[in-house]
C-alpha cells in the first residue's frame, strides 16, 4: 500500500508540474474572449507553428456584422507592419501569417470591428509566435515519453530516499538512464529537425532548454556516482530529485532558438 502511495504522490507532482511548464511557457496559445456588437467571443491565438506551412489565425466569429484584420512583422527589424484582411469562412474568420524559417518569429496583432467599433485580441501588445521545421512523431513521442517518465521515476526516487527502510537506488538508475535517453540523445534530435541544431547549449551556446537538461543530467549523474557499490545516498538522491524539479518548474521553450534575420542565423538563448 505504502509503495502504491508512493506512485501517486510521485505521479501528482509530476503531471502538476508539467502543465505549469507548459502553461506559462513562450509558445502556450493566447485564450481569452470579448464582446463587440452584443456578441461573445472566444478566441485562440497561436504562438507556435510547425511545419512548412503558412499559420492560420482562425476566429470564431458567428455575428456576420463583425469583421477582423491582423497586423505583422518580423520579430527585431526595423520592417513595417503589414495589413492582412481577415476573409469570412462560414462563421470562423481566417488570415494567414507567412511560413518564417525555423526559429523565425512574427510579431502580430489581431483586431475585430463592427462598424465604427474596433476591439484588439491583445490589448494593442504584439503577439510573438515561433515557427519551426516539423517534427516527426516518431522522434517526438519517445521523447515526451522518455522525459515525462524521467521526472516521474526521479520523484518517485526522491521520495524513496526520504524513507529510510529503503534504497531508492534502482529509481536513481531508471531515472539518471531515462533523462540520459529523452534529454540528450531524443532532445537534440527533436531540436535538429525543429530548428537545425543538434545542440545549442553550453558549450555552444545559451539555449535554457538543453542547458537546464544538461544541469540536472549532471545532478542525477552525481547521485549515481554517490552511490556505487549499491548505497542508497539519499542525501545526492533527493538533492537530484530536487534539481530536475526545479528544471522542469522553468517555462519550455523560454530562451531558446531565435532566428536572426540580419545575419540569417539562428541564435540561441
Amino acid at each position: 500500500m505504502r509503495n502504491l502511495t508512493f506512485w501517486f504522490i510521485a505521479f501528482v507532482i509530476t503531471i502538476s508540474s508539467a502543465i505549469y511548464q507548459r502553461m506559462t511557457g513562450p509558445t502556450y496559445p493566447i485564450r481569452d474572449s470579448v464582446e463587440i456588437d452584443n456578441t461573445q467571443i472566444k478566441y485562440k491565438l497561436g504562438r507556435s507553428h510547425g511545419g512548412e506551412t503558412d499559420h492560420p489565425v482562425k476566429i470564431n466569429v458567428p455575428n456576420p456584422n463583425i469583421s477582423g484584420y491582423l497586423m505583422y512583422k518580423r520579430y527585431k527589424t526595423d520592417d513595417k507592419w503589414t495589413r492582412v484582411d481577415m476573409t469570412r469562412e462560414d462563421e470562423r474568420l481566417v488570415a494567414y501569417l507567412p511560413h518564417q524559417p525555423p526559429a523565425g518569429k512574427l510579431l502580430y496583432k489581431v483586431f475585430l470591428t463592427a462598424g465604427e467599433v474596433k476591439i484588439s485580441l491583445s490589448n494593442d501588445e504584439p503577439i510573438i509566435i515561433r515557427f519551426k521545421g516539423d517534427v516527426p512523431a516518431w522522434a517526438l513521442i519517445p521523447h515526451v515519453l522518455a522525459m515525462f517518465l524521467a521526472m516521474l521515476v526521479s520523484n518517485r526516487a526522491g521520495i524513496e530516499a526520504l524513507d529510510r527502510s529503503r534504497n531508492p537506488r534502482k529509481y536513481a538508475l531508471w531515472a539518471a538512464g531515462l533523462l540520459f535517453i529523452g534529454g540528450m540523445i531524443l532532445g537534440p534530435v527533436v531540436q535538429k529537425f525543429a530548428f537545425g541544431e543538434f545542440w545549442a547549449g553550453i558549450p555552444f551556446g545559451f539555449d535554457l532548454t538543453d542547458n537546464k537538461t544538461l544541469i540536472a543530467m549532471l545532478g542525477w549523474t552525481a547521485a549515481i556516482i554517490a552511490g556505487r557499490g549499491g548505497k542508497p545516498a539519499r542525501v545526492w538522491v533527493i538533492a537530484a530529485a530536487i534539481l530536475l524539479l526545479a528544471v522542469y518548474m522553468i517555462p519550455h521553450s523560454m530562451f531558446g532558438s531565435e532566428f536572426d534575420y540580419s545575419t540569417g542565423e539562428v541564435t540561441q538563448g
